[in-house]
């Protein structure tokens, strides 16, 4: 039997589309659920191992993508979202009815991703966005419980899957935190 990593990805990945816009967020809730409009095609998708991250229940792995924070308006019921954890790096605006992470925000300007905005696109029911790239974090599901005995098998389902492996992030996402902290720096010129 397969590893099952994500309720997105487990049936194989489908591809996205270069001319999708945007579309519409719902959290889980039955009644008055969340809604959350992107007018913006997702970029740097993956699946996710951190303990941070929503993942459905049952999931290894949550699905996250980025997304200009410009983009992202809260459509209805905006008073339900809350701040998960204020101290942490990214404030993941989650509905207090279902649980479910709506986005997630760096507010601090000096970070190398402030300006973009953390969306989980299988919230959506339109197709297009930017289909998985890669999987990060992947050791992290040990903190969730994982089995570590069984990551040689998570590891190989994921690269069937057709995504590489990381336990950081993509290498052009560390290239972009790495190009960020050095021009901020000073040691390459801006």
């Amino acid at each position: 039997m397969a590893v099952s990593i994500h309720p997105s990805v487990d049936g194989g990945i489908k591809k996205g589309s270069s001319s999708f816009t945007g579309g519409t967020l719902t959290c889980k809730c039955a009644s008055d659920p969340v809604e959350v409009t992107v007018k913006s095609q997702s970029a740097h998708n993956h699946i996710c191992g951190c303990t941070k991250c929503w993942k459905p229940s049952g999931a290894l792995f949550s699905m996250v993508a980025v997304v200009p924070k410009d983009s992202v308006s809260v459509t209805k019921n905006a008073q339900k979202l809350k701040v998960v954890d204020p101290s942490a790096t990214i404030q993941r605006h989650a509905c207090t009815g279902c649980g479910v992470h709506m986005y997630g925000r760096i507010e601090n300007t000096k970070h190398p991703f402030y300006g973009l905005d953390f969306i989980h696109t299988e919230l959506s029911k339109q197709d297009g966005w930017q289909e998985p790239q890669f999987a990060a974090f992947v050791s992290s599901i040990i903190e969730s419980g994982a089995k570590p005995d069984n990551m040689g098998a998570v590891r190989a389902r994921i690269k069937e899957l057709g995504l590489e492996p990381y336990d950081c992030l993509s290498p052009a996402l560390m290239d972009a935190i790495a190009t960020h902290i050095a021009k901020a720096s000073g040691a390459l010129a801006a």
